[in-house]
């Protein structure tokens, strides 16, 4: 009897009508078996993409655990759980970056690059938080920031330097590149959106607010998954080469 008493003490009730809890409980089993399919894959390929693939397992690992303590304070505080998720965007978004690099290495990319888009990165998450749970009173002045880091990073990525990388290594890399830019200027497009949605601003009155924890959710699912399963085709491709 003590026993299940503390059992249910662990786990919080999910009313049929929680989308956002639902979201969260699917998103941190997605993401572990997207982990899990990455990791047991890596036997299969060589040696200079198991890196890829390995970071691409590390991804949705890190992402997968960050869920399940995001899904356990919805259901317990019943209130979005910023600092868990943006400390979850602080670890993986820089893979995600680092991603770029290794693909690229085989164009001869420099690790100046990697610590460009990683700083990057940095500046766009921090100055993130920083609007939504720290200085909430002037979020228009530090999403303004974290946005402009967002689209240098698309600069980057569709015009400069990476760019540059992956038309000159052609084939099967510069396909996986196109679509990694893609996924990062459409699906990770929903981040600064979803900022505005949810701090006050000059913004407000033409997108309101609202909890966009939901979208957030399969937003992430989709890039995470989606950017594994890029460098997944990647190296299966490079391995029959």
């Amino acid at each position: 009897m003590t026993n299940f008493s503390l059992l249910t003490g662990w786990v919080a009730k999910m009313m049929p009508t929680d989308y956002i809890g639902f979201t969260f409980f699917i998103g941190c089993m997605a993401m572990m078996a997207a982990s899990a399919f990455f990791f047991l894959s890596l036997s299969q390929f060589d040696k200079k993409w198991r890196t890829s693939v390995l970071v691409s397992g590390l991804i949705t690992f890190i992402a997968a655990v960050h869920y399940f303590y995001m899904r356990d304070y919805w259901s317990v505080f019943g209130e979005s759980p910023t600092f868990f998720r943006y400390v979850d965007w602080v670890l993986t978004v820089p893979l995600m970056c680092l991603e770029f690099y290794l693909i690229l290495k085989v164009a001869g990319a420099k690790t100046s690059l990697l610590w460009k888009m990683i700083g990057y990165s940095l500046v766009m998450l921090i100055t993130g938080y920083f609007g939504e749970a720290v200085d909430p009173a002037n979020a228009w002045l530090w999403g303004l920031v974290s946005g402009l880091a967002y689209f240098v990073i698309v600069y980057e990525i569709w015009l400069g330097e990476a760019s540059k990388l992956a038309k000159a290594a052609g084939g099967s890399v510069l396909e996986a590149h196109k679509i990694l830019c893609w996924f990062v200027l459409v699906g990770w497009a929903i981040y600064p959106l979803g900022y505005m949605l949810g701090t006050e601003g000059w913004y407000t009155s033409m997108l309101g607010k609202g909890n966009v924890d939901v979208a957030y959710n399969i937003a992430d699912a989709i890039n995470k998954i989606g950017f594994g399963l890029v460098i997944y085709n990647l190296a299966v491709k490079s391995s029959k080469d």
